[in-house]
C-alpha cells in the first residue's frame, strides 16, 4: 500500500425499490451494517436499545436508547454498542434513508419547502434531536411508516420531517462535512482501529500499539488515522476518555482523581488540562453544572 493510500470510511450503496422514494430498515446488534461508513443519501437514525459510542463526522459522543440523529449525504457515521461478550439485541436501530434528489426536487416544486433550507444545511453536519416528547412522537411515526406502503408511507415521512424541522431542541454534531473517497481495503483497517480504541481507551493505550496491530508504522498510521476520522489519534482517544469522565462526574459521587484514572488518564494535571480544553471548564465545575441541571429537571 502506498503512502497515498487513504484510510476512509466505506461507501455504502443504499438499495431502494424503484417504486419507493424512501427506504426503511431495522436491525439488531451485532450486525454487518454497523461500521464506519457513508452514503449519498440522508439517514434518519433512531436507537431503540443499548448504549455506547456514536461517531458522526469528527464528532464523538455517547448514545442511549431513544437517541435520534439525522445524518446528511456523504457524512461518515457509526454507532458502537457496549455489550458484554456474546450478548446481542434483536432491535437496536430504526433507519430511514432518502435521497438528496428527493429533497431538491420537492424544494424546487413546492414553495412551502423553501423555509426548510436551514434545516437541510444543518443536516450536512449531523443533527441530534433532544426533545424527549418529540422523539416519542417520531418513534410512533417510524412505527407507522415501517408498516405503510405507497402514498401512505410518503405522507408519514413528510409528517415526520415536519416534526423534526419544527423543533428548536437540537444540536449540530460535526465541525466538518467532508466528502470522503471510498476504499474498501482500508475500511477494514479503520474499523479495526476504531473498535480496538473503543475497547481499550480506558487503558494505557499508545498510538504505537494500534499501529502495530494494523501492521503500520507509527508515523504512517498517524497520518492515516487523521485523514479517516478528521482527528489526531490522541484527540480521538482523549475525546472518548473525556466522554467517560463526564458520565462519571454527572452520575456518580466518585472522587475526581478516581475518575481521572478510570477514564484512562495517567495523571491528574493532564486530565484537568485536557478536560478544560474540551469542555471549557474544570471537572469540578462540570460536576456542579450537571448537578444544577439535574436538580432543575
Amino acid at each position: 500500500m502506498t503512502d497515498k493510500a487513504r484510510l476512509q470510511p466505506e461507501f455504502e450503496r443504499v438499495d431502494q425499490q424503484g417504486d419507493e422514494s424512501i427506504r426503511y430498515l431495522q436491525h439488531g446488534y451485532p450486525c454487518e451494517l454497523v461500521r464506519w461508513h457513508y452514503h449519498s443519501e440522508y439517514e434518519l437514525h433512531l436507537i431503540k436499545a443499548t448504549s455506547g459510542k456514536v461517531f458522526v463526522g469528527d464528532y464523538i459522543g455517547n448514545f442511549n436508547a431513544n437517541q435520534l440523529i439525522l445524518v446528511g449525504p456523504n457524512l461518515p457515521h457509526n454507532w458502537i454498542s457496549q455489550l458484554p461478550d456474546g450478548e446481542s439485541v434483536d432491535l437496536r436501530d430504526r433507519v430511514i434513508n432518502f435521497s438528496h434528489d428527493l429533497v431538491e426536487t420537492c424544494s424546487s416544486t413546492f414553495p412551502e419547502m423553501q423555509s426548510l433550507a436551514p434545516f437541510w444545511e444543518r443536516a450536512q453536519y449531523g443533527i441530534e434531536f433532544l426533545d424527549p416528547k418529540m422523539i416519542h412522537q417520531a418513534d410512533a411515526l417510524f412505527e407507522d411508516l415501517a408498516g405503510a406502503r405507497g402514498f401512505r408511507r410518503l405522507t408519514r415521512f413528510w409528517t415526520l420531517l415536519d416534526l423534526l424541522a419544527s423543533t428548536s431542541e437540537y444540536r449540530v454534531l460535526s465541525s466538518t462535512n467532508y466528502i470522503p473517497i471510498a476504499d474498501k481495503k482500508t475500511l477494514e483497517k479503520v474499523n479495526e482501529a476504531v473498535q480496538y480504541i473503543v475497547d481499550h481507551y480506558d487503558q494505557d493505550l499508545a498510538l504505537e500499539d494500534v499501529a502495530s496491530r494494523l501492521d503500520m508504522g507509527p508515523s504512517y498510521f498517524s497520518k492515516f488515522f487523521k485523514k479517516a476520522t478528521g482527528r489526531r489519534f490522541i484527540d480521538f482517544v482523549n475525546g472518548l476518555r473525556i466522554n467517560r469522565a463526564c458520565e462519571r462526574l454527572a452520575h456518580t459521587d466518585e472522587p475526581i482523581t478516581d475518575i481521572c484514572f478510570s477514564a484512562g488518564f495517567n495523571n491528574i494535571a493532564n486530565f484537568n488540562r485536557r478536560f478544560h480544553a474540551v469542555k471549557g471548564m474544570t471537572p469540578s465545575e462540570y460536576r456542579r453544572t450537571s448537578a444544577d441541571l439535574l436538580y432543575r429537571g
